[in-house]
């Protein structure tokens, strides 16, 4: 049957938490014109897994559990707009993060290995941390939006753990994806800001 032979649909993210979500979408809430991304799928992508064999999500879990223990926990804030590919055409609209950066990327980079490990390499190119606040169907000139969203630092946050999501196309509201939570990994080691 074809739904098992694809795998499940998967991907490593940094969710938000909900102080963190409530500020943002209090911001946008205020500024209408765009179809903003549901908060609930509000997320900022490690590893992205089109089809992760369904006898092997097990291990994958158990090898970012391992990876996730040796990284620092980092302090971090939604700051700083940007568009997918390019303002002039903009399919996507994004908030970058202000702080664990270089963090991130080297979680990102483990996250990566790990689904390459269980046969499920992950897709996409270098990461670019980023939190999707719109997808732009057909793309539109978007300067105005991104001077917007270049206006707003939200609350800082500890990135303490990521997760593990499986993703349902067109099950969510409004047809969007459902996400739902398989696991949760605790990054091991105090931020290094905090390290003596």
């Amino acid at each position: 049957w074809q739904a098992v032979a694809m795998g499940q649909r998967m991907f490593v993210a940094v969710v938000p938490p909900d102080s963190v979500r409530e500020d943002l979408e209090a911001f946008l809430d205020a500024r209408p014109g765009l179809r903003w991304s549901h908060p609930h799928q509000w997320h900022v992508t490690l590893a992205f897994f089109a089809s992760v064999p369904e006898h092997r999500i097990d291990e994958l879990g158990d090898r970012l559990a391992t990876k996730a223990s040796k990284r620092h926990t980092v302090t971090t804030a939604l700051a700083g707009g940007g568009a997918f590919p390019n303002p002039a055409r903009a399919s996507v609209l994004w908030l970058g993060l202000d702080g664990g950066t270089e963090e991130l990327t080297h979680l990102a980079a483990s996250a990566h290995a790990a689904g390459a490990k269980v046969g499920a390499p992950p897709d996409g190119t270098r990461f670019s941390p980023h939190l999707t606040v719109a997808r732009l169907r057909p793309p539109i000139e978007a300067t105005k939006w991104l001077r917007v969203l270049d206006s707003y630092r939200g609350p800082a946050w500890e990135v303490a753990e990521v997760e593990l999501l499986a993703s349902f196309l067109g099950e969510g509201p409004g047809g969007r994806p459902r996400y739902e939570t398989v696991a949760r990994f605790p990054l091991g080691r105090v931020g290094e800001e905090a390290a003596p």
